[in-house]
């Protein structure tokens, strides 16, 4: 049929006298050779006025038993008359493999297909060249060695994959500290501590520090100020550091440890200590015992007394545990790397006495003169002393005590200003009338059965009011758990369930912060719904309770851990220290 159809095209072109037309063999030159690479190097040569289709030109090996074609590269193609083609001779590189079993020389048939037109508007038949190729077998990439080697290749590009998977903010801070410059990781977490300096955690330690400062009593000089609350700052920072280094190291929770009820009560003694000396019943010394070197005005003791009290309030006043503090103790319980894990905290910590170090040196610095306003100065730090004290008691006592604490002292306080007097001066009779009534509404509070330091007098409130009222406010419902067995039983029963974990502890000032600002929120109840909700209370901060916070990793509350249908923790989604409603809510939005 093949020669049939060229007589019939020679004869129409010698009966057209067209002699600008050529016959195939002449208008292409097809060739097939191995080069050095033992890579097939398959050309077609066309002759001027010719072109060639890039979609027929295609390669191709028969009778391989075993050796088969792994790539083939093909010259770039042109626009030509709306279609892709090649108006140079073009060259395919085919490069061939071979199955592991194959060694020396194999004979194969390679086939080139190809088809063309002319220019001058006369188009050609599909054409295809055959060629006996010996191939040296020895020479060709093995077909399963360059599996192994994708598989390989593929591993390793979904470690890399991996690695760059969304990490929790405490994980990606140990990252940081891995990798980078010691001094951007000072200077890091030196603005973190800054940050620090405005939650929680921090707040109370304003007033101790000041107090601290006014109990020097009269003519301390501004560079006496700062020194002291240098000391004040230094000391707490050594404290944050070894607490830390030993938590890191150990998994120990040295904060945890000491907000055992006796050292409670005995730092609450301290305070009320102070606050009697401030009001003048006594006058604190250095012989005295450790409230004494608090207070003391001899040479070198006052400094002593600021290191220990610094020191202390570092530990038992402030201990939140944040996503920056845990980064640090992730990176050194996973390096063991105690000095720049210590060096990251301390700066820290640092970074959160800076703010103090101004409150220290304000509260010398516009300190009274001697007189009437000295005297009232002295009283409201020692009011605020006794409000720390009462504070401090709230993690180990019940609420309406505390509230009833918090209202004998205001009442106090208020009579003292002059609350009930005529006459005086209108700025101190407001603030005396209005702490006088607010105070007298907390006890009538207490007396009413409230609890609520916002709310004292809701119990006037219609009872259906009052339900609206308290189911608006209303906390969501947690299973409470303490040990491991405990939570591994409520995880059983809730497969297949999204969950979510809270560590939290009655000493935790952001824990509490969470339940009343976050957790209360509408929004954010209505999509905590969606989840079990298991609350890990690890106030005992006993055996099982450190066992649970080491089995999932947690420094110190709070904590949130979130749990996918099959139990498995969503370690990238932990969230470490206090969050709003509108982040959190954020935060659940994206599980």
């Amino acid at each position: 049929m093949k020669k049939i159809v060229l007589l019939l095209l020679s004869t129409i072109l010698m009966l057209n006298g067209a002699s600008k037309f050529l016959m195939p063999d002449e208008a292409f030159k097809p060739e097939a050779k191995f080069n050095s690479k033992m890579q097939i190097e398959a050309s077609v040569k066309i002759a001027k006025d010719i072109y060639l289709y890039a979609d027929k030109l295609k390669v191709e090996v028969k009778d391989g038993d075993g050796v088969s074609i792994l790539n083939i590269d093909k010259p770039k193609s042109v626009k030509h008359d709306e279609e892709m083609v090649y108006l140079k001779s073009p060259t395919v590189i085919v490069t061939l493999q071979k199955n592991s079993e194959l060694s020396g020389m194999k004979t194969i048939e390679f086939i080139l297909h190809y088809q063309g037109c002319s220019e001058q508007g006369l188009c050609y038949e599909p054409m295809s060249e055959s060629y006996s190729l010996e191939v040296d077998t020895s020479k060709l990439q093995d077909s399963l060695k360059r599996l192994e080697l994708k598989v390989k290749k593929i591993i390793k590009i979904e470690k890399k994959v991996e690695q760059k998977e969304e990490v929790s903010q405490s994980d990606a801070i140990a990252d940081t500290i891995k990798s980078g410059n010691i001094f951007v990781i000072l200077l890091t977490f030196l603005g973190f501590g800054l940050l620090l300096a405005m939650t929680p955690c921090v707040f109370p330690m304003i007033p101790i520090i000041s107090g601290v400062i006014i109990s020097q009593g009269e003519g301390l000089s501004t560079k006496k100020a700062f020194a002291l609350s240098i000391v004040y700052v230094l000391a707490m920072a050594v404290a944050y550091t070894i607490a830390g280094i030993l938590a890191g190291l150990f998994g120990a929770n040295l904060q945890a440890a000491l907000q055992t009820p006796w050292v409670i009560y005995s730092f609450s003694a301290v305070f009320v200590a102070l606050a009697f000396s401030m009001f003048g019943f006594y006058e604190l010394k250095l012989p005295d015992a450790l409230v004494a070197k608090v207070s003391s005005k001899g040479e070198g003791g006052g400094y002593i007394g600021v290191a220990i009290m610094g020191f202390l309030s570092a530990l038992i006043v402030g201990p939140c545990v944040a996503a920056p503090l845990a980064g640090a103790l992730v990176y050194i319980g996973q390096t063991g790397d105690a000095l720049l894990g210590g060096m990251a905290l301390f700066s820290m910590s640092i970074g959160m006495g800076i703010p103090l170090i101004a409150v220290g040196v304000s509260a010398g610095k516009f300190m009274p003169k001697p007189g009437e306003w000295m005297t009232l100065v002295s009283a409201t730090f020692g009011v605020v002393m006794l409000s720390v004290a009462i504070w401090m008691l709230e993690r180990i006592v019940d609420a309406y005590i505390t509230m009833l604490l918090y209202a004998i002292l205001g009442i106090a306080f208020g009579i003292y200003l002059g609350a009930l007097e005529k006459g005086g001066h209108l700025l101190k009779r407001t603030i005396a009338i209005l702490m006088f009534v607010y105070s007298l509404a907390l006890l009538m509070g207490v007396l009413g059965g409230s609890t609520s330091m916002a709310r004292p007098l809701e119990f006037f409130k219609p009872q259906v009011v009052n339900s609206l009222i308290k189911t608006e406010i209303a906390h969501a419902k947690f299973i409470k758990i303490t040990s491991i067995d405990e939570l591994d039983e409520v995880l059983a029963k809730n497969k297949g369930k999204k969950i979510m974990l809270d560590f939290y502890a009655d000493w935790c000032t952001s824990c509490k912060e969470l339940e009343e600002v976050t957790f209360v929120d509408v929004r954010v109840k209505a999509k905590m719904a969606e989840f079990v909700l298991i609350k890990a209370d690890i106030t005992q901060n006993s055996q099982e309770n450190k066992e649970l916070s080491k089995k999932y990793g947690v420094f110190g509350p709070p904590a949130i851990l979130f749990f996918s249908e099959d139990s498995k923790v969503k370690r990238a989604k932990t969230i470490i220290g206090f969050m709003g409603p509108d982040e959190f809510l954020t935060h659940l939005n994206s599980l």
